[in-house]
């Protein structure tokens, strides 16, 4: 592994909830919820003529609610709107803050300028550890240079897909953003319908991306917050395709999150069995073994310690 995946923390995000910065009465609420993480939001989820006094609400929040071991972020205005460069100035210096989120992201000069302007802050106000920061990519010229922009900067922790702003991008008449769409589908020859996911190139983008230079992937929103086995579906898509974590845009969806995206019960007694099995081979002079008609070797020992690996995190949240 790279000396730049080594320096980045290890963090738990299996769920990232959504908090708006304007909804005092939601603070203490997220803090004690069963979220991992969570962003107090200055940009969508606040009316424009309240973005300076949400700033001001997560200034206080953060330096005065008791967040425990949550992972907190604040994802800021855009960097090319009236309120976006204030608002790092004003949440950077705060030190309970773990991540800084930055919205429409679409170069590397991006995330090159957000994290030049955090290091000329450290020497004024000293931290125990590097701000860090994560990014949406919810426009089309992001997604195009996503991997130039994975590997841009150390203090980049994590990419997250936003599906509701990508999809007004491509003009695909999308009415609930991260639901499966009925009309991306062909009729086959024998005349059944074919359901394809529309979202499949930008998830498997954006995580090889992510996989390619040791960021975290984390998916977006699921707007029928009411669907909830469309959500897990979705977390479940997103999960197979290796992102740790998906967004909670109402706080019935972070447990969901949290159990789709931790190893079930299943997978734990694969990996177990797998490493002692395979310890057994390695005494014995065998590099694989076959396992069920299945060749195992040391390649799904690696897997095994992942899985535990990962296990294990989750258990000591």
């Amino acid at each position: 592994m790279s000396a730049q995946r080594d320096e980045r923390p290890l963090r738990l995000q299996r769920s990232e909830l959504a908090v708006p910065a304007s909804s005092e009465k939601f603070f203490e609420k997220a803090a004690r919820g069963p979220a991992d993480s969570l962003f107090l939001d200055l940009e969508d989820a606040v009316a424009p003529d309240q973005r300076v006094a949400a700033r001001a609400a997560a200034v206080k929040a953060l330096g005065e609610v008791d967040w425990g071991q949550k992972i907190v972020s604040v994802r800021v205005n855009g960097l090319g709107t009236i309120w976006g460069l204030d608002d790092i100035l004003a949440v950077a210096r705060c030190p309970r803050l773990d991540m800084v989120l930055i919205p429409k992201v679409e170069t590397p000069d991006d995330v090159i300028f957000v994290d030049r302007l955090l290091s000329e802050m450290d020497l004024a106000t000293p931290r125990e550890r590097p701000l860090g920061i994560e990014i949406l990519i919810e426009t089309t010229k992001g997604l195009a240079n996503v991997e130039a922009i994975a590997a841009c900067s150390k203090r980049l922790e994590g990419i997250i897909f936003g599906v509701g702003d990508y999809s007004i991008e491509l003009q695909n008449f999308d009415t609930v953003f991260g639901s499966p769409s009925p009309d991306y589908a062909m009729r086959t020859p024998d005349g059944a319908m074919h359901w394809n996911d529309q979202w499949h190139f930008a998830l498997a983008r954006i995580a090889n991306a992510c996989r390619a230079y040791g960021l975290r992937p984390i998916d977006g929103p699921y707007a029928n917050y009411g669907d909830v086995e469309g959500y897990r579906n979705s977390c479940r898509r997103s999960r197979a395709l290796g992102f740790e974590g998906k967004w909670a845009i109402h706080p019935s969806q972070a447990p969901l999150a949290n159990e789709e995206f931790a190893p079930r019960p299943e997978h734990l007694r694969w990996a177990r069995d797998i490493e002692a099995k395979m310890a057994r081979a390695a005494a014995e002079g065998q590099g694989a073994i076959g396992l069920d008609g299945v060749l195992i070797d040391r390649a799904h020992v690696k897997l095994a310690e992942r899985i535990l690996r990962r296990a294990a995190l989750a258990e000591g949240r």
